[in-house]
């Protein structure tokens, strides 16, 4: 059928206008607020404006960018992933080595910082106009940085659920994303909201044994009160073995062990020490424990609950279907 003539005027009017100011319009305006849908791929369109940003950092010292950052390099993971998330990825010129989330991330250059050793002629030679630090960057890495005229910003780490949000919403500020961070804070609110709404009527809280490191068998390492891990555990419908301990990481005995004796048993180590589920039953004295009875021993991946990034939300999500399948159904 033939289109009306003025219809046809219309649709070139809309076209025209499109075309002249497409340049200046994100590409991907419709950020998904999911964590796991993250890609990898998508290009950065965001026009970067000329507001000076003055923010106060972790280190309580005032950082100023005359307009936001476009080379950034990130010293931890969690940096990594949260600008990943919030589509700033492609303004990345330089990760610390231990960033390997998402794929795409691999691929930017190296700077070092396993063991705490950074490649400062490296970072150098990328001619930052932002590096974002967190408390697994010496102190003494942001000095030096500072006094070679490299702007740091010292991303402080997040103490709840909470923290994290902000930190997403300051790097959305330092790098021209504010939209896209407030987008994805949003989602991630509604799934904590939605577990939450599903934990509310539970009527026990198992007792769990997160293991951090399990090389020495007999006195395992954990985590203890106050750490992420524990608000986790604790916001996931259950109570964190290791809480009874009176500093943040220790090593626990494995008489103690017994004597709490936990219904679930989490291996943190499974993903970068290799240890398994058969490791933990043949273990001596292990096969006491009620979690090692009842077969509720379960490989974890520690990324999503150590890093305080958005990923936080997903080890949030498999805490409580592991703790509680009873209130998730099979598709949650």
């Amino acid at each position: 059928m033939k289109v009306h003539d003025q219809l046809k005027y219309f649709i070139l009017i809309i076209f025209c206008f499109l075309f002249l100011f497409s340049g200046c319009t994100p590409e991907n305006s419709n950020i998904d607020t999911t964590v796991e849908v993250i890609t990898p791929t998508i290009e950065n369109t965001a026009s970067l404006t000329q507001t000076k940003i003055t923010l106060v950092d972790g280190l309580n010292r005032e950082v100023t960018l005359d307009k936001p950052a476009s080379r950034i390099i990130s010293l931890a993971p969690s940096n990594t992933e949260i600008l990943f998330a919030i589509n700033a990825g492609s303004q990345m010129v330089g990760r610390d080595t231990l960033s390997d989330y998402p794929e795409a991330a691999k691929e930017i250059s190296d700077v070092g910082g396993n063991y705490g050793e950074y490649d400062i002629e490296k970072i150098i030679s990328l001619n930052p106009d932002l590096v974002i630090a967190t408390n697994m960057s010496p102190v003494e890495l942001v000095t030096k940085l500072e006094e070679l005229n490299i702007t740091v910003y010292y991303l402080p780490e997040p103490k709840n659920i909470e923290g994290m949000y902000e930190n997403l919403l300051t790097v959305g500020q330092l790098t021209d994303h504010n939209q896209e961070a407030e987008l994805l804070v949003e989602g991630l609110k509604k799934r904590v909201e939605l577990i939450n709404d599903k934990l509310q009527n539970i009527q026990e809280r198992p007792v769990v044994f997160y293991e951090i490191d399990g090389t020495d068998a007999s006195a395992p390492w954990t985590s203890g009160k106050g750490t992420f891990l524990d608000t986790l555990i604790n916001m996931a419908g259950g109570k964190n073995l290791g809480s009874i301990l009176g500093v943040e990481w220790a090593q626990i005995s494995i008489e103690e062990i017994i004597a709490q004796d936990p219904d679930l048993i989490l291996l943190g180590d499974a993903i970068w020490g290799g240890v398994t589920v058969d490791d933990v039953k043949s273990r001596p004295g292990w096969d006491a424990l009620t979690a090692v009875k009842n077969n509720r021993v379960y490989e974890f991946d520690d990324n999503i609950v150590s890093r305080p990034g958005p990923r936080l939300v997903d080890g949030l999500e498999a805490l409580a279907k592991l703790l509680h399948p009873e209130v998730f159904q099979p598709n949650d």
